[in-house]
């Protein structure tokens, strides 16, 4: 899963802060759309891999990680500064390499009966249709209603890191999840990340500055590349045998 922790930051500078970057959001949406662009791009380029060389893949997979972790970090303290000159191409960069390495998740949905490149579009589709609604709820939510809910999704957001840490620890010791929790962990993470994407329509415009619009399309970027990791994993774990 993508970093989650952007999130939870987000949360800690908008409490009890007025709305500043009024125009935040509608700045940050062409370089979302561009940055899910770039990442479907790279998870082509995953697959190509996979196909033509597939020795290769997880050595790549491990460097593009660790180089997309350090991007991150570095990406978002450039944002929030709004030296977007910089940051842009970085987070240019960031989109591709999280496409390569998502590409590994997007080939087992391909050879998993009953999802194949259908559930792959389904994903999307949902990812879709989550933003055109949590434009709508997020944008009209009162003060009171929206740190309330904010509050709940970050202390879910919690929840589920440490289910996940536990899930890759375990891993590493050779025990799988059993399908019928995957199916329950991908479902309120696909839930969850529901909920960040209303929120991200409360939080953002009042964390960043209308110039900071790289660092709102960064978080953004982040929902919903694990809003479409997490329905995935749902239609993977719906569509398996123990």
């Amino acid at each position: 899963m993508s970093n989650t922790s952007n999130f939870r930051e987000a949360w800690m500078q908008a409490r009890g802060n007025a709305i500043v970057g009024p125009n935040v959001v509608a700045n940050a949406l062409p370089f979302l759309g561009g940055g899910l662009v770039l990442t479907a791009a790279g998870t082509y380029g995953g697959l190509a891999v996979l196909s033509s060389n597939p020795g290769i893949f997880m050595p790549t997979f491990w460097v593009a990680l660790i180089v997309e972790i350090v991007l991150f970090f570095v990406v978002r303290g450039i944002a929030e500064k709004a030296n977007n000159s910089v940051a842009l191409p970085l987070l240019a960069t960031y989109s591709l390499l999280s496409g390569y390495t998502l590409s590994g998740l997007v080939a087992l949905a391909l050879a998993t009966p009953g999802v194949g490149i259908t559930g792959i579009g389904i994903a999307a589709l949902g990812c879709g249709v989550t933003f055109i609604a949590a434009r709508q709820i997020g944008s009209n939510l009162s003060e009171e209603d929206g740190m309330a809910l904010t509050k709940t999704i970050q202390l879910g957001v919690i929840a589920l890191l440490v289910v996940l840490v536990g899930q890759l620890l375990f891993s590493l010791f050779g025990v799988f999840t059993p399908t019928w929790l995957e199916v329950g962990i991908s479902g309120f993470g696909t839930l969850l990340f529901v909920g960040v994407a209303v929120v991200d329509f409360f939080v953002l415009p009042r964390t960043y500055r209308n110039e900071q619009y790289l660092s709102a399309a960064l978080s953004m970027y982040l929902t919903y590349i694990n809003l479409f990791i997490f329905i995935l994993r749902l239609l993977i774990a719906l569509n398996s045998r123990d």
